[in-house]
Formats: C-alpha cells, sequence, structure tokens
C-alpha cells in the first residue's frame, strides 16, 4: 500500500480547525472571559419559517406509505432543478437545460470534488488570498499551482495569468476580500479562457448578497463563457442551510465536461436528501423570497456596521458592501496571527487570520457580517479600547 504523498504538502491542519483549537485554548486558560466570534463564516440566524414548513411536510410524507421515497435522483429532482433555471437564470437571459444543473449538498463537496475531472498535471491558477479549499485541492493532486496575488495595489483584483493555465478558480463576490467584478473585469477572464482553451470553476456562494446593479451575478452573463466555465453556488449563506446542506452546478453541454461529470455523481454521489431538496424549493417561494432577503440585509447590514467601526478606529478596511466579509488590514506592520492573538488576548475577539486564505493575505484579518449584531457592537467597543491603549502607551 503506498499513500498519496501528495497530503504531505498540506499544512499541518484545516485554517478554521487551527482557529478552534486557538480560541479552545485561550477559553480554557481563562475561565469567565466572554469570547466573541467575528471570525466564522456560519450563519446566525434561524431558519425562515417557511423553509422549516416545508421539511415537516417532507418529512410527513417520508412516513406515509403512499407518499413514502427511496433514493431520489443523484443529479437531484426536475422540479427543483427548474425551478432554480426559471428564477436564477432565466430572468438575467441565460439559458440553461435541466440536465447542465446538478443539484449537491453544498458548494463545499462540489468545489474540491469537480477537482477529478481534470488530469494531475494540468495547471491550476488560483487568487490569493482565497478560500482554502482551492488550493488543498490542487496540493492533494499534486498540480502545478499558479498563484495570482490579489493585492492592495491592484484592488485585490489580480492580473490574468502571464502564462497558460488549464484550470482557474474564481470566486465573486469573493472570500475572503469581500470584492466583485465588474462585467468588463469578468470578460477579460472569459476571454482569457476561450483564448487558451482553459477552463474557469467560477464560486458565486455569495452572488445573493450583490447589491450593485452593475456587478455581474453570474459568469454566463458573459458571451461565451458557457463555453469554458462551471458555475457553483450555494443554499448555505443566501438561505441558511449551513446545516442542511443543499447546493447546485452547473455544467454547461458546451464545456464537454457535462456528461464526465453526470458519471462522476452517478457513480460517487447518492443525492441531496429529499427534504434538504424541498427546503431548497421553498426558498423560491414568494414568502421564502421575502424571508432569505431579509436575511440578507440584515448580515449586510452587520457587516457595514463592522466596516464603519473599524474605520472609524482608524483600521484599513475593505469589502462589506457587496458581500458579508470585511478584509482588514493588522495595525503597526503585525502579521495577521500577531494580529489574531492581540484581538482574542487583549479584546476577546475572534476572527480569521487573511494569511490562512494564502501568503498574499498575510497581514490582513477576515471579520464576518454573520456574526450577531449584538455582540459585533461589543467587540467594536472592545477593540476601540484596547487601540486606543495601543496608540498611547
Amino acid at each position: 500500500m503506498k499513500i498519496n504523498t501528495n497530503f504531505r504538502n498540506l499544512q499541518g491542519q484545516y485554517l478554521f480547525k487551527d482557529i478552534t483549537d486557538r480560541t479552545k485554548a485561550y477559553s480554557a486558560s481563562h475561565p469567565g472571559q466572554r469570547v466573541l466570534q467575528l471570525g466564522v463564516g456560519d450563519v446566525t440566524r434561524p431558519l425562515p419559517q417557511v423553509i422549516v414548513q416545508a421539511m415537516k411536510q417532507a418529512a410527513d410524507e417520508l412516513a406515509h406509505q403512499d407518499t413514502f421515497r427511496g433514493y431520489g435522483p443523484e443529479t437531484g429532482y426536475h422540479w427543483l432543478r427548474q425551478t432554480i433555471i426559471d428564477n436564477d437564470y432565466a430572468p438575467r437571459n441565460i439559458q440553461l437545460d435541466v440536465d447542465e444543473v446538478f443539484v449537491s449538498d453544498g458548494a463545499g463537496s462540489d468545489l474540491g470534488n469537480l477537482s477529478e475531472l481534470f488530469a494531475n498535471d494540468n495547471s491550476v491558477a488560483i487568487l490569493d488570498p482565497s478560500y482554502p479549499a482551492y488550493a488543498d485541492t490542487t496540493i492533494m493532486a499534486g498540480r502545478q499551482m499558479l498563484n495570482l496575488p490579489c493585492l492592495a495595489e491592484n484592488g485585490f483584483v489580480p492580473d490574468l495569468p502571464t502564462g497558460k493555465a488549464d484550470i482557474i478558480y474564481l470566486c465573486y463576490p469573493n472570500n475572503p476580500t469581500g470584492i466583485v467584478l465588474t462585467y468588463d473585469q469578468l470578460k477579460q477572464w472569459v476571454d482569457y479562457a476561450l483564448a487558451n482553451k482553459s477552463i474557469i470553476i467560477y464560486d458565486g456562494a455569495y452572488e445573493a448578497f450583490i447589491t450593485q446593479p452593475d456587478i455581474p451575478h453570474s459568469i454566463y452573463e458573459i458571451a461565451g463563457a458557457e463555453k469554458v466555465a462551471i458555475e457553483v453556488r450555494s443554499f448555505s449563506k443566501s438561505a441558511g442551510f449551513t446545516s442542511l446542506r443543499c447546493g447546485y452546478t452547473i455544467v454547461p453541454k458546451a464545456t464537454g465536461l457535462n456528461d464526465l461529470w453526470l458519471r462522476r455523481q452517478t457513480t460517487k454521489y447518492n443525492g441531496t436528501s429529499y427534504v434538504s431538496q424541498r427546503a431548497a424549493m421553498a426558498t423560491y417561494t414568494a414568502e421564502g423570497q421575502e424571508a432569505c432577503k431579509a436575511n440578507i440585509r440584515h448580515y449586510l447590514t452587520t457587516a457595514q456596521l463592522i466596516r464603519n467601526g473599524l474605520s472609524e478606529i482608524g483600521f484599513q478596511v475593505y469589502g462589506g458592501e457587496n458581500a458579508p466579509y470585511i478584509w482588514c488590514k493588522a495595525p503597526y506592520g503585525w502579521s495577521s496571527w500577531q494580529f489574531f492573538d492581540h484581538l482574542l488576548e487583549q479584546c476577546q475577539v475572534v476572527c480569521t487570520p487573511g494569511v490562512g486564505f494564502g501568503q498574499s493575505g498575510e497581514g490582513y484579518v477576515r471579520f464576518s457580517g454573520f456574526s450577531r449584531r449584538e455582540e459585533c457592537m461589543e467587540a467594536l467597543e472592545r477593540i476601540k479600547m484596547t487601540k486606543s491603549y495601543i496608540v498611547n502607551r
């Protein structure tokens, strides 16, 4: 037996596991201290009642012989796939076939599993910083990785690769920086992929948080993208499904990958639960849309609260307008982990170290608008008091 030695090239443990361990260690050594969580990307508001009722009804159906269901289709029920097209794509004049929509247990799974479609000698371009799973799955496969620095100097929008990248991971609105692309900026990536016969894996998990009218919601709004792009979306952040697990991936036939993904899913995935798919279906009802949009407005308002509060204190901040994340530069030339440790030890506030998203994230931290509103206000007061102390010492 031989192991895949590429796993040895990964960091010791996953970023968020490291944060959890450090936070637990601090709490254990400081009993009674109230630690405020401003770093996690997990939702904090309960599921809307229309979604809960849909799940209850679906569960009740499974308790009766005439409405019981066993294995569902590996690609998702037709009624949900068609509803996704009718609501998320058709209004934007994007034409899709039902068999180009694949329902799954969330964007995280698909973003990792899509890697299986490609030979290991492909080169992979990844935004730096970015969601850690892109780099981790690339390392696991032993592929050549091209880091595309996202820096304050380029507005956190990277230049196109100077050489050929076979696979490109893009995430917009971006996690962790909160930056978005305009139509013209996204078109440059599509044109690059068309010219180089590359494939873009487009992570649109935060699409529902876009507020500006001149920002594309889907890569398929760009002409030719259906030939070179796979789009991944999730109900986790838009509808609070982080515990339910449901998302979907669009694999257009024009990419030449649709049949391969179908073969992969029918072999290695037994389908998303009926209850979760009925819950997802409920998000498209009038009541579901209203409730989900209300939650998104809440998180964006919280993100603005954090952004404005940090800015007033004197920090350099980005994002938080079309995304639930705020990208904050560490003061005094501190590293990401130095600023993390300071906030934890002096303010009892947890953020996410930017270097965990890539080397270009060094010197930054990420704050999350998914945090509880009252905790955000208290955290900002703590940070303000501590910053004043540092400046005056």
